[in-house]
């Protein structure tokens, strides 16, 4: 079993229960999914663009991406309906809490000058969103192969009803916040 899982079932349920007076530990909030985003803008004028991104995101998560697709025409952006604009991944159980591992241990002490991340991107219904400058921090990205230099979203999707709630989570599993 994946130690953030068992650090999660062990110490953070109990404390979550007696902190907010669960009766149940169904009630109890949990990390349902992470999903990661890639937008990938310039691939409307360059298609091998979209190519590396998926591919670095491959690398990164363990997972294939799913390409994305605009939903709509922007004549302002020469985006058409259907064209091929970024790549997410959907991370659930295991791939979950290896990669957040990994994340918290790993790629977050790898960015310069890092002092934490921001207690503020909470959405209000208790899911947290990371954004990430560049995929150079991730140990599986060589710096040769890397086609162009973008950023990422990581969404993590609690069950919790309320940012407070979500932060005791975060935090007990180890996200490290800013002071």
């Amino acid at each position: 079993m994946n130690r953030l899982k068992e650090k999660y079932l062990n110490e953070i349920v109990p404390s979550l229960k007696e902190k907010y007076g669960y009766k149940s530990v169904m009630q109890v909030p949990k990390i349902e999914k992470i999903v990661i985003n890639m937008g990938v803008g310039d691939a409307l004028q360059n298609s091998k663009l979209i190519d590396a991104a998926v591919a670095d995101l491959e690398k990164i998560s363990g997972q294939k991406p799913v390409i994305t697709k605009a939903k709509k025409s922007i004549a302002g952006f020469k985006l058409r309906e259907g064209a091929s604009i970024g790549c997410k991944v959907t991370l659930r159980n295991d791939n979950m809490y290896n990669f957040l591992e990994k994340l918290i241990r790993i790629s977050l002490p790898r960015v310069k000058d890092f002092r934490g991340v921001s207690k503020r991107s909470f959405d209000g219904r208790g899911n947290y969103t990371l954004g990430i400058k560049e995929q150079l921090i991730f140990s599986e990205i060589e710096f040769d192969d890397v086609v162009k230099v973008r950023g990422m979203d990581i969404v993590i999707v609690t069950t919790a009803k309320t940012n407070e709630e979500a932060f005791d989570l975060l935090s007990g599993i180890g996200i490290p916040f800013r002071k």
